[in-house]
């Protein structure tokens, strides 16, 4: 028994020690798989504690003092603006930004293989938010509505594929190379976007901040989930033996 625990652990050991030593090429993806893994499960456990709470009166009280504070700065100036940035982060957004995102891989990478990883994630985020928002039927605010809507609240749409579309972006440019000021310049705007459609569904009255709060970790493992996929194959696609 002890020779067959040290034949084990040697075994362990030298497959570690292949795996992640500094000349293989798989590393980078290997390490992005393992990180990719544990946000996703953390990101799983977090939704599901924060969907068990959403009928609790804390919770509520949380969500009614952060809308107050929100639409307590309405003004026609910031409504405008929050609108415009609730339609960045509806389908005709989604199409501008697929539109420069084609040219600018036809330009300079010559790759369509970004285009579809992308919308993947984006149509992955909206199915499920479909499915999420059916089965845990959580109604609108009951406060003034700046805009129409017609679907249920829990979680954000808006938010959750915003940080799945824009989020996956940020993944996609972080791993460019190019000017490090551009590269963290856009990553910074794609940031500010995320955020500013979050913000915009609780100033037009649409949304609980929970229901931002779920959309963004939801997003967030579809994002992750993804990653971890892709990279997964390219592990496989870089395997000498296969």
């Amino acid at each position: 028994m002890k020779e067959s625990l040290i034949a084990f652990i040697k075994n362990f050991r030298n497959f570690l020690w292949r795996t992640f030593h500094k000349g293989n090429p798989k590393l980078p993806y290997i390490i992005i798989v393992v990180v990719s893994f544990i946000i996703v499960v953390g990101g799983l456990n977090l939704f599901i504690e924060l969907t068990e709470t959403l009928k609790e009166s804390m919770l509520a009280q949380y969500d009614r003092q952060i809308t107050d504070f929100v639409i307590a700065y309405r003004s026609p100036s910031l409504t405008q603006y929050f609108i415009f940035m609730t339609d960045v982060g509806d389908i005709y957004g989604y199409l501008v930004v697929l539109i420069l995102a084609l040219i600018i891989s036809w330009v300079f990478f010559k790759n369509w293989r970004y285009i579809a990883q992308t919308v993947l994630v984006l149509l992955l985020a909206s199915i499920s938010n479909t499915m999420l928002k059916r089965f845990i039927d959580r109604a609108r605010p009951g406060i003034e509505h700046l805009v129409s809507v017609e679907t249920l609240s829990y979680p954000s749409g808006h938010a959750m594929s915003a940080m799945a579309f824009y989020g996956f972006l940020i993944y996609l440019f972080y791993r460019f190379k190019m000017n490090s000021w551009l590269k963290y310049g856009i990553i910074l705007l794609l940031c500010f976007i995320i955020l500013s459609i979050g913000i915009s569904r609780i100033y037009l009255g649409v949304h609980f901040p929970s229901d931002i709060a779920g959309g963004y970790i939801a997003g967030l493992i579809w994002v992750f989930f993804c990653i971890l996929i892709f990279n997964l194959v390219e592990v496989f696609r870089k395997d000498p033996e296969s």
